[in-house]
């Protein structure tokens, strides 16, 4: 399940709030609504978060689900989502066209951390290519920037 901070919790957080323990604390800060809770379990292991305490910072109303939507590539769980799509009449090479641009844009903003991902996606001869760089391009930027690029792509 995806959760987000509400703005109890974040009001809470701020104010250094007795009722967040600190390895609360630290998982509350990866929830942001597009991470699942299994990842932020994955991430906090090491600090002993476990279901129970994400239970706490729901029942307290520190967090909340997140509205639900349909995985952009399917493969595990830990799948980058947008908002459904419409399904899309237009070729390869018309997504391709207009995805290029965006695709450049965004990794030529990540400066030399994205030099290797701007290199990939210069060489993507077409739009399989290019859609298989999508999830490493939301890894870098974070999904929300990429939403208009998954748009051009699947739309």
């Amino acid at each position: 399940m995806k959760y987000s901070k509400t703005e109890v919790g974040q009001q809470a957080f701020k104010a250094r709030s007795n009722l967040f323990s600190a390895r609360q604390r630290s998982a509350f800060i990866l929830f942001d609504g597009v991470k699942l809770s299994a990842q932020v379990l994955t991430a906090t292991s090491g600090l002993g978060i476990s279901q129970l305490d994400i239970d706490h910072l729901v029942a307290l109303g520190f967090l909340v689900a997140a509205p639900s939507a349909v995985p952009l590539i399917a493969g595990n769980d830990a799948a980058l989502t947008v908002p459904e799509l419409p399904v899309s009449t237009r070729t390869p090479q018309e997504r391709y066209s207009t995805a290029m641009p965006l695709a450049t844009k965004l990794t030529a903003s990540l400066g030399l951390r994205g030099f290797r991902l701007n290199l990939a996606v210069e060489a993507a001869s077409g739009y399989a290519d290019l859609l298989a760089l999508l999830p490493r391009i939301q890894d870098a930027v974070g999904v929300k920037p990429c939403v208009e690029l998954a748009r051009a792509l699947k739309g």
